[in-house]
């Protein structure tokens, strides 16, 4: 059993007696400092290989099960055994296999084993092993083959607390008989281990390309969308969290600010599609959008606006908007929907009022111009104002009159929260604080 640092912290009775090794040897060592490469084999990939796969249960609290793998090991009798130049005549011989020990000497009942907790696991963590510790830095490896499947364990904040490291030993399937003269079964094996690895590094390929794409579009994202703008007297909170395990990270936008009259602005919006197309479209809808609601006479002049525009952006089409406009002397809220799950109004007194009023198809739907619905609604001071895009209360195989309804009842529950708070509260009640969810999601939470 690994930490998240990759430190040895638990072994069982039968890993130390398949290695022959005590637990002041091996706990508190780094696993590639008890197990690493051959020196002897330069294309050895063994701890790179591991090491990718550690990383990824790591960042994805994910179990990951790698291609089948050839990671040799020290010769037990030699590397564990104190180093005062007497042979241990009781080490295993470099060529028989051992069947106590998985490919990276960690013991298994039958075809699997695992590193992993035994009775008086944590004594001896850390201590040198009277010589026996520094004496595994050096001789012999013997070639193991083994498919390794590393298991994380979730701590109760959702982090990963310990992996658990799982191989099963397919040395002699690979070897075939030891001896034995060359036949179609070993051409079979030799082919079926050299297609494992060419899987593998094209799967660690696509892994990188994916990483990089999704770190770009990231970045450009936060470039694009922008940070509140202090000094607008408002009690504002905004929360933005990308799907998990998809480049569906570009798609949603948001932005608050204080109009030239003193009035806020206030819009969020949602790009169909993924990755850094998605993310090219939103930045020039959300620049848009920001540009006409400071030209023109309101929410739907301005969405307007934006339907002629996203003619001309591919891409653009059938995505979403809403626009609020709050006029705090009048004490209204001025709205226009385009295509848009409707912003939720909960006022002083309690009451959760959804602002549907004006609602209107996505942007570019129409093929003739037709002027937007707008819609201005009153409330009180002390109320609150959340706009949304749909991963907040869009849900597979469920109406989404029913996350609508979810998100007015978490609303009502928590109204005496600030916007803070509340906005947390919220993410929680609608199940998207962590693990994987199916669609970006942005929330604005305004105190009014």
């Amino acid at each position: 059993m690994l930490g998240p640092d990759l430190v040895i912290v638990a072994v069982n009775e039968a890993y130390l007696d398949a290695t022959q090794c005590t637990r002041e040897d091996l706990l508190g060592r780094h696993v590639f400092e008890a197990f690493p490469d051959n020196p002897a084999d330069p294309k050895a990939t063994g701890t790179r290989n591991l090491r990718a796969s550690l990383e990824r249960v790591l960042e994805t609290g994910e179990r990951d099960s790698m291609a089948l793998q050839k990671y040799d090991i020290p010769v037990p009798g030699e590397l564990c055994a104190p180093d005062d130049g007497v042979p241990d005549d009781s080490a295993p011989d470099e060529g028989a296999p051992d069947d106590s020990a998985s490919d990276d000497g960690v013991p298994y009942d039958g075809d699997d084993c695992a590193e992993g907790a035994g009775e008086g696991a944590g004594e001896g963590a850390g201590q040198d092993g009277g010589g026996g510790r520094g004496s595994r830095d050096g001789g012999r490896f013997e070639e193991r083959y083994w498919s390794p499947i590393n298991i994380p364990v979730l701590g109760p904040d959702g982090a990963v607390q310990w992996i658990i490291h799982r191989v099963e030993d397919v040395t002699d399937f690979v070897r075939g008989h030891a001896g034995a003269p060359p036949t179609s079964t070993d051409a079979m094996d030799a082919d079926l281990y050299t297609r494992a690895l060419e899987l593998q590094e094209l799967n660690e390929r696509l892994r990188e390309a994916h990483a990089r794409e999704r770190a770009t579009a990231l970045a450009l994202q936060q470039a694009m969308l922008p940070a509140l703008v202090p000094g607008l007297h408002l009690r504002v909170a905004v929360r933005y969290r990308p799907a998990i395990g998809s480049l569906n990270v570009c798609g949603d936008w948001y932005e608050v600010s204080e109009l030239a009259d003193g009035r806020i602005a206030a819009a969020v919006g949602d790009v169909v599609g993924q990755g850094l197309a998605a993310a090219c479209v939103m930045g020039q809808l959300r620049s848009a959008l920001s540009a006409a609601i400071r030209a023109v006479g309101g929410p739907a002049e301005a969405l307007e606006a934006l339907g002629l525009y996203a003619r001309s952006v591919d891409g653009a089409l059938a995505a979403t908007a809403v626009q609020a406009v709050i006029d705090r002397s009048e004490r209204t809220i001025v709205y226009s929907c385009a295509g848009h799950p409707p912003p939720l109004l909960l006022q002083a007194e309690g009451d959760v009022v959804p602002l549907d009023q004006a609602t209107d198809p996505p942007l570019g739907a129409r093929l003739d111009h037709v002027p937007r619905p707008q819609a201005t609604c009153p409330y009180t001071p002390g109320g609150i104002l959340v706009l949304y895009t749909d991963g907040l209360i869009e849900r597979r195989n469920e109406d989404i009159d029913v996350g609508l309804g979810r998100l007015a009842k978490s609303l009502s529950r928590h109204r005496e929260l600030a916007p803070e708070p509340l906005a947390d509260a919220l993410l929680v009640d609608l199940g998207v604080t962590g693990g994987t969810v199916a669609d970006d999601t942005a929330l604005v939470v305004i105190g009014l």
